[in-house]
């Protein structure tokens, strides 16, 4: 297990580098450590999720008609589930092969993961439990030499438009770093909203007055992300972030995580309060449902170079919904 030790002073880059068969020793013999808010998972129910490699494919990709046959019903408002649940892994594989949508072929790298996700509302706090096997995937060089994996949760409760239709998608743009048209910029994940003008490129840096976003963030129009971290030492650390004009985020977080291998499975638990405050938390109230992303960075990867889903809504308080959060 490892510790969630976090610090103000705590940077991404540590001095430290081991090689992926050191980090897999620390994991054998890590101590297990126990939250003092630990939830008995084994009476919950999970819900599979695959997660799939999305190569280029960008919010301005999936509405241009001669990119994405879809691309009619997308701007009518379905959503990317509605058409694609089901051909994840098909879809994934294409990619990661080079058969479209990614220039640079990732020789080696599973092109989609299952994900069981199970959540718990135990009226204070929203738990989310995220277990996939490890895809044995070792890259050459590393992307990432200070992160072993990252795996995240992207949630929204209605604030944001894109949310409903293509989940993380709606922060994922033509012009970020390595997308089709980046041009080398190393721009990172925004909201249309954020932007003067949008184009089949993206928004560039042609981003609203601060007096504006202000106005957006204190009306909900932003996503928000809790992600866990493992480093090269074996450590997890816990992120909180959220995307408006760029990608904002912070190891000052209110989001608890804890790590563990189980056999040959990976497993996260995040959790926060439900009225968590502070800058780019939202209120999760107990009715309501939320639209959910989830995230996957393994091997050392890092930017596009990971599996996402599609869009998932998620009911705190029962209702119709893709995933149910346990009452507690």
């Amino acid at each position: 297990m490892f510790k969630n030790r976090v610090t103000k002073k705590e940077t991404l880059h540590s001095p430290l580098v081991l090689r992926p068969v050191l980090l897999a020793a620390a994991l054998l013999v890590a101590p297990v450590y126990v939250s003092a808010e630990a939830v008995d998972w084994d009476g919950v129910e999970g819900n599979e999720v695959t997660l799939f490699y999305p190569g280029q494919a960008s919010w301005e990709w999936a509405l241009t008609q001669s990119d994405h046959s879809g691309n009619e019903r997308f701007r009518q408002g379905r959503n990317c589930s509605y058409c694609h649940k089901g051909e994840e892994g098909d879809i994934g594989k294409l990619i990661v092969a080079g058969e479209k949508l990614e220039p640079t072929p990732i020789d080696g790298k599973p092109g989609s993961v299952k994900l069981d996700v199970k959540m718990v509302n135990d009226g204070e706090r929203l738990h989310v439990r995220l277990a996939w096997p490890d895809t044995g995937y070792k890259p050459v060089e590393p992307m990432d030499e200070d992160n072993a994996l990252r795996v995240t949760m992207m949630l929204d409760n209605g604030g944001v438009g894109e949310a409903t239709r293509a989940s993380c998608w709606g922060t994922c743009h033509d012009d970020a770093n390595r997308m089709a048209s980046a041009n080398g910029e190393e721009r990172v994940k925004y909201l249309s909203a954020s932007r003067n003008k949008m184009s089949r490129s993206g928004g560039g840096d042609n981003v609203k007055a601060d007096d504006e976003i202000a106005k957006l963030l204190a009306g909900n129009h932003f996503m928000e992300y809790w992600q866990a971290r493992v480093g090269v030492d074996g450590e997890a650390k816990s992120v909180h972030g959220y995307i408006l004009d760029e990608r904002h985020e912070t190891f000052d977080s209110k989001v608890d995580v804890d790590v563990s291998r189980e056999g040959d499975n990976w497993v996260a638990v995040l959790s926060r309060d439900l009225k968590a405050s502070g800058t780019g938390y939202k209120t999760l109230g107990e009715a309501d449902e939320l639209m959910v992303g989830f995230a996957l960075h393994d091997g050392h990867a890092t930017g596009r170079a990971h599996y996402v889903s599609l869009d998932y809504s998620a009911s705190l308080n029962g209702g119709d919904a893709d995933l149910q959060a346990s009452k507690r």
